[in-house]
């Protein structure tokens, strides 16, 4: 077994994420809240930890430290196999898998931010871009879904705790899109209805 984990956490952040994984692993964990400051100070708490002062960062019993949330996500679903929160590596599940984990950091968050933080600017060159742009993932999103479930196979896995994460804040911040999809709302719902989804998002 894994043993007592620490995840570093504010739940105004990316560490929901990785709170809600915690949950769907049944894993045994603490939390330790780490502050915010106005004055854009890290709190030393996690700069103790991780030197680039952000949150989420997991902290495994004989202290090594994982940090990026998709890392974590990764880690949590090997340590705890009989959640089957993963395909089994080498299958081909295990590459489409993969690809939605590391999707939504590197096309979707970063498209959803230059969209909502550069309105008023010419969108960046496609071919400059990893993201291509922000409608193609919302595309690519909406195609992966449509008429499925989960991304990857029949049930609920670490690339639906990522990417239904990230689309719920996406819609809570208005994000283009994402609320007026019929199909990344219903899978929002079905995620939400999950019994760790709700306690790690307070309800």
């Amino acid at each position: 077994m894994p043993g007592r984990l620490k995840l570093y956490h504010n739940p105004q952040s990316r560490a929901v994420t990785a709170h809600w994984m915690l949950e769907e692993a049944g894993a045994d964990y603490d939390l330790v809240p780490v502050e915010f400051r106005e004055d854009g100070t890290r709190d030393p708490k996690i700069l103790a930890v991780n030197p680039m002062g952000k949150v989420p960062t997991l902290v495994l019993e004989d202290g090594t430290v994982v940090t990026e949330v998709p890392a974590i996500l990764a880690w949590v679903a090997d340590a705890y196999p009989e959640k089957n929160l993963a395909p089994a590596p080498g299958s081909p599940e295990r590459g489409s898998y993969y690809r939605w984990l590391f999707f939504v950091g590197s096309c979707f968050e970063p498209a959803l931010i230059e969209r909502m933080m550069r309105q008023d600017a010419e969108p960046l060159p496609k071919m400059m871009v990893g993201w291509s742009s922000y409608d193609d993932v919302i595309d690519t999103v909406e195609g992966a879904l449509k008429g499925r479930e989960f991304l990857v196979g029949d049930h609920c896995t670490a690339a639906d705790v990522y990417m239904g994460a990230g689309l719920w804040w996406g819609g809570m911040f208005k994000g283009p899109r994402i609320l007026e999809s019929e199909i990344i709302q219903g899978y929002i719902a079905r995620l939400a209805e999950r019994p760790a989804f709700q306690r790690a998002m307070g309800g």
